[in-house]
């Protein structure tokens, strides 16, 4: 990877991690549900006037927008409220890319190797010890994000099975997808909201709509398109290291040992359960170019959205 890739590959996760606290922040002002309607609302318009149609089924746009969208950011930001802290937060959800793994296993009948089996087995050790941390705690805030997590995973499935030609140009009709029945949602539970208009507040919502949704997935859609997905994939890894540091310094939230030794141990079990050994690649490089065409459109299908 170049040096400017690699440095734009590092900010996007110091980006994305810096948008847990953003949230954590954006809680102070909005209630949970609404919060992600406001995200996806501002997401979608009016980027969908210019972008063009999503060039996937529509079906598929909204199999998305129900899992990414609605699922996903619904769970992660009720368990935000209910006490999940913003940084440990950012680890937890990392093991989407095991529950990816496991419904790829299931809905694609994809097969798993022990490789994989070992890496989630570390990974979900990770969330045992968390777990058993937050005993007599917000065990219920921890058990939504995990939820989030698993949401995460059934989109990664979408999208690839949704294969759309521009991650930039799917995301902004994914978000208008999952948009409208947010705020449709979040008036049916949380009620009209009580707004007041905040400089905090409304710059919480601008970063997530416009800086992590959008120029986020921008960003990994052309590192994508120019490296292989094997290459740039791992960088996600940073995210929870960038979320739990910002969350420490702007938020105050203390990092016990053992959520250090978590977070070491989910990192290394995804990390470990998502590549390959290095006689593979050496086997895989030793093949025709074209011999290994469609799974590297797979791959980088699957993890377009991690």
């Amino acid at each position: 990877m170049r040096i400017r890739h690699l440095f734009l590959a590092i900010g996007l996760a110091a980006i994305w991690g810096f948008n847990f606290v953003v949230m954590e922040v954006g809680l102070r002002h909005f209630p949970p549900l609404f919060y992600v309607a406001l995200r996806f609302a501002l997401a979608a318009f009016p980027a969908l006037l210019f972008v063009g149609g999503p060039g996937v089924p529509w079906k598929r746009v909204f199999v998305a927008g129900a899992t990414l969208g609605v699922g996903q950011y619904s769970l992660l930001l009720l368990g935000m409220r209910a006490g999940m802290p913003a940084g440990l937060s950012s680890l937890v959800v990392q093991v989407q890319a095991v529950f990816t793994v496991i419904l790829a296993v299931v809905l694609l009948k994809e097969r798993i190797t022990v490789r994989r089996i070992t890496g989630m087995g570390v990974a979900f050790a990770g969330l045992a010890l968390i777990a058993a941390e937050l005993s007599g705690g917000p065990i219920g805030a921890f058990l939504l994000v995990v939820g989030s997590a698993l949401c995460w995973g059934a989109g990664n499935i979408a999208v690839r099975k949704a294969a759309p030609p521009s991650s930039l140009r799917f995301m902004v009709w994914m978000s208008a997808v999952a948009a409208v029945p947010m705020m449709g949602l979040s008036l049916l539970v949380e009620g009209v909201p009580h707004l007041e208009f905040s400089i905090e507040g409304t710059l919480s919502v601008l970063y997530v709509a416009l800086i992590s949704t959008l120029g986020g997935f921008g960003i990994w859609g052309f590192l994508l398109q120019r490296y292989d997905a094997s290459i740039v994939a791992p960088y996600a890894l940073l995210v929870p290291i960038f979320g739990m540091s910002s969350a420490a310094l702007v938020l105050g939230e203390p990092i016990s040992p053992a959520q250090l030794a978590a977070g070491a141990l989910i990192l290394s079990g995804v990390l470990y359960a998502g590549t390959r050994p290095r006689r593979a690649i050496r086997t895989v490089q030793a093949s025709p170019p074209h011999a290994n065409d469609g799974a590297g459109k797979n791959e980088s299908r699957a993890t377009e959205m991690i």
